[in-house]
């Protein structure tokens, strides 16, 4: 079968041959239908170096993945030849409590995990193959009726972070209420979505790119604006009283736009960081508003898996993708890192 490997640290993926995965006792082989490329996969190309990570290449490359099963391990029940399902990403211990609870992110006992703080694609062969062994059952969640898994695969990562993210918030969301969401891209532009379908809170977003605020405009943004110097007092114009915004969810992560969610974060208010671009908040008594909470988070359960699949199912969340073939994947990780992407970018291996 072919698959896109990242062969070595510091590297661009080569399209390669391997023999079709078998599974062993509990395991499923899936043939894949749709695997998301994340600008995740652009930081294993570029930024990592031997050592950092508590694995390594060779691997293949896709962490959000669905399909249709194709083979059954010994003692697998539940599960049908034929039937599509989605991959819940991360692979923790599957002993600890949380992993037992489907909240494989947060593994306890993460030195136990098949590749600590990973799982299909990141340590071990994900997605974007003709097929991908999934070492454990569990980790598959049923697609809902009218839900096909080239539409459900950014779901599995794209959907699935932003909804834990905005989920934990929901206290916080009340019709009173505005979110912020910084960065209009793979992620930000199916938080707007969620936000809309789960919230009544007034949604303003920000992103450097027009066509990005144009997407956000479309799937039901009050509010797009760059991130220019009077954002802040903008967003804060645009919120009750001026207050400023309840829930900031940041999807970049740099130094600026996470000054930007600092300043535009009310009181008793919600600044969370789901883009890794680096950045650092330098937090002092005095440096954001009284009670604010700042948290990270990453992706999120197989249960809110289960919940972002209903929502993409009852056309919710409508993910705007631009598909690929497996030989043109490398194409779709270079227009990401050139920024000339919008929204996601999704791998169709069974394309010829």
């Amino acid at each position: 079968m072919r698959a896109l490997r990242l062969q070595a640290w510091k590297s661009e993926p080569e399209l390669v041959e391997l023999p079709e995965p078998v599974p062993g006792p509990g395991q499923v082989v899936i043939r894949v239908g749709g695997a998301g490329a994340c600008h995740s996969d652009l930081h294993l190309m570029h930024d990592f170096e031997p050592g950092q990570l508590p694995w390594q290449p060779p691997f293949t490359l896709g962490h959000e993945n669905a399909g249709w099963v194709h083979a059954l391990g010994e003692g697998v029940t539940g599960l049908t030849a034929g039937q599509p399902v989605a991959v819940h990403g991360p692979w923790g211990c599957g002993r600890c409590p949380r992993c037992r609870l489907g909240v494989d992110p947060y593994c306890d006992d993460i030195a136990a995990a098949p590749a600590p703080g990973g799982g299909g694609g990141l340590g071990l062969d994900g997605g974007m193959a003709e097929y991908m062994l999934v070492r454990d059952a569990r980790h598959l969640v049923p697609l809902p009726e009218r839900l096909d898994p080239v539409a459900a695969a950014p779901l599995a990562d794209a959907g699935l972070t932003p909804y834990h993210a905005v989920r934990r918030s929901w206290p916080k969301l009340a019709p009173d209420s505005t979110a912020v969401v910084i960065g209009v891209g793979g992620l930000g532009h199916l938080a707007v979505q969620i936000l809309k379908a789960t919230t009544a809170a007034r949604i303003i977003a920000v992103d450097m790119r027009a066509e990005a605020l144009r997407l956000a405009r479309d799937h039901g943004a009050d509010l797009a604006l760059p991130p220019e110097p009077e954002a802040v007092g903008e967003i804060r114009a645009a919120t009750p009283g001026g207050r400023g915004a309840d829930v900031v969810l940041d999807f970049v992560g740099s130094d600026n736009t996470l000054a930007l969610a600092a300043q535009v974060t009310r009181t008793l208010g919600d600044v969370t960081i789901v883009g890794i671009a680096g950045g650092t908040l330098p937090i002092s008594f005095f440096s954001i508003g009284y009670e604010v909470s700042v948290q990270t988070t990453y992706w999120g359960s197989r249960g809110e898996l289960a919940e972002v699949l209903e929502l993409g199912a009852r056309g919710l969340l409508r993910p705007h993708v631009t598909l690929f073939p497996l030989e043109r994947a490398v194409e779709a990780y270079r227009r990401m890192a050139e920024g000339t992407l919008t929204g996601r970018a999704v791998i169709t291996p069974g394309a010829r």
